[in-house]
C-alpha cells in the first residue's frame, strides 16, 4: 500500500468532542487510510458506514436518549459513508456535544450532500481534510523521485487513483478506469439528486473534457445538448460537488478588457478524463498532449497546496485580445502566475500582465521543472 500524506497524520488531527470529515472522490483511498489509522489504536472503537439501518435509525432520530447510549461506551466512532444518513451532521453534533472525550471520524464521497448536512451543525465542531487521487508528491515520498519522472507520461494517461498505480498492465488500468466511469463517476449525483437523465450530465461531462484550458460558455454548451443553460449550470455544479470537476474564474482587477465572468474546468483526474473522452492512446499519439498537461499541473498544484497548508486564490488570466496565464495564484496580496507548457518553444511573460499588475511573477512549468512545483 503506498503511504498517503494523511498518514501519520491523522492522530493529530483527530480531537475530542470533534469530528474529522474526510471527503473525497469515490475509490480515492479514504476507507483505506482510516482503517490504516485505527488498526494501531488502542481503545474501543464503532466502526460502521452509513448504509447500515439500524446506526441511521439511531442518528435520524436525534434523540439524546437513543444516540448517548448507542455511542457512549467508545473511544472513538468512525461512520465510512457518511453522506447515507439523513441529517448526519446534527447526530453527530449530538455525539461530540455530550459524550465528554469521544472522537468521530466520518468519510464521504459526496460533497454536495455531506456538506450540505453537516456543514452548520457542527461549526467550531469539525475539522476537514480533502483525499484526492495520489499525488506525485506522495508518489515521490514512497517510491522515489526515479519513478514520477520514469512514469510522468503514464500519469499523464492514466491517472493516480491508488487500483490504478498499482494495476500490472496497461490493460488493467483502462479496464479500471472504465469501471469507475460507468460505476462510480455519476452514482451519488443520480442517487442522492434522484436525477434520471444520466446520458445528458456524460454528453456535457464529455464536452467539457475537450475545453480544458479554454473559458466555458453555459449558453453553448446547452445550445448542444438541447438543455437550458441553467440546467447545464446545475449539472456543473452537481459534477463539481461530486469530486469530478474543479471550476476556476478569471482574474479581473485592473483591465476592462480582462475576461472575468466564465470559468474554466479541470478534471480531478486524468484517467478519469481520458476514459470520458476514450482515448488511451499513448503521448506519442495524441493532439492534446497540451490540455493533459494542463489539466495534471492545475490538479498536482492543487494537491501540493493543501497538503503544504499554503493558503491562496486560485484563477486564470485572459484578454479578449488572447494574452493568458494558465494559473494565477494570489498569496498575501502578492500574484504569482504560471504557464504549462510541455513542448520546448519558449515561452515569454505576457506584457499586458507585468504591465497591469506590478507585483505579479511569472513561471513556464515544463517536464524539466515541474517536480519542484508539485512537491
Amino acid at each position: 500500500m503506498i503511504k498517503r500524506f494523511y498518514h501519520n497524520k491523522l492522530a493529530s488531527l483527530l480531537e475530542p468532542n470533534k469530528v474529522l470529515v474526510i471527503y473525497g472522490p469515490r475509490r480515492v483511498g479514504k476507507t483505506t487510510l482510516v482503517k490504516s489509522f485505527l488498526n494501531s489504536f488502542k481503545g474501543l472503537i464503532y466502526q460502521s458506514t452509513g448504509e447500515n439501518i439500524q446506526l441511521r435509525q439511531v442518528l435520524e432520530s436525534s434523540d439524546f436518549s437513543k444516540i448517548i447510549p448507542f455511542f457512549q461506551d467508545y473511544e472513538v466512532v468512525f461512520i465510512d459513508e457518511a453522506q447515507w444518513v439523513n441529517n448526519i451532521g446534527l447526530g453527530l453534533k449530538i455525539i461530540v456535544d455530550q459524550i465528554p472525550g469521544i472522537k468521530v471520524i466520518a468519510t464521504g464521497s459526496s460533497s454536495f450532500d455531506l456538506s450540505n448536512k453537516i456543514g452548520e451543525p457542527l461549526v467550531g465542531r469539525q475539522r476537514v481534510v480533502r483525499l484526492y487521487p495520489l499525488s506525485v508528491m506522495e508518489l515521490k515520498n514512497d517510491l522515489g523521485g526515479a519513478y514520477v519522472i520514469e512514469n510522468l507520461k503514464n500519469l499523464m494517461i492514466f491517472g493516480s487513483y491508488p487500483e490504478v498505480i498499482e494495476a500490472q498492465s496497461f490493460a488493467h488500468k483502462k479496464d479500471y478506469l472504465e469501471q469507475i466511469r460507468d460505476s462510480y463517476l455519476f452514482k451519488d449525483i443520480l442517487e442522492l439528486e434522484n436525477i434520471k437523465n444520466s446520458k445528458k450530465i456524460y454528453d456535457l461531462l464529455r464536452l467539457v473534457a475537450f475545453q480544458i484550458g479554454q473559458e466555458v460558455s453555459h449558453h453553448e454548451l446547452g445550445t448542444q445538448l438541447g438543455l437550458s443553460k441553467n440546467t447545464v449550470a446545475r449539472y456543473l455544479d452537481l459534477l463539481e460537488k461530486a469530486f469530478v470537476l474543479v471550476n476556476v474564474r478569471g482574474l479581473s482587477r485592473n483591465l476592462r478588457k480582462e475576461v472575468s465572468k466564465t470559468s474554466r474546468y479541470y478534471f480531478y483526474d486524468n484517467g478519469v478524463r481520458n476514459a470520458v473522452v476514450g482515448n488511451f492512446n499513448f503521448v506519442e499519439n495524441r493532439n492534446d498532449v497540451g490540455q493533459l498537461w494542463e489539466n495534471f499541473m492545475f490538479m498536482e498544484r492543487l494537491k501540493c497546496r493543501q497538503m503544504k497548508r499554503m493558503g491562496a486564490n486560485v484563477y486564470f488570466w485572459r484578454t479578449y485580445d488572447q494574452q493568458e496565464v494558465d494559473l494565477v495564484e494570489e498569496r498575501e496580496g502578492k500574484l504569482v502566475g504560471f504557464e504549462f507548457k510541455w513542448g520546448g518553444k519558449k515561452v515569454k511573460a505576457p506584457r499586458a500582465w507585468l504591465e497591469t499588475y506590478d507585483n505579479a511573477s511569472f513561471e513556464v512549468i515544463t517536464p524539466e521543472n515541474y517536480l519542484e512545483f508539485v512537491s
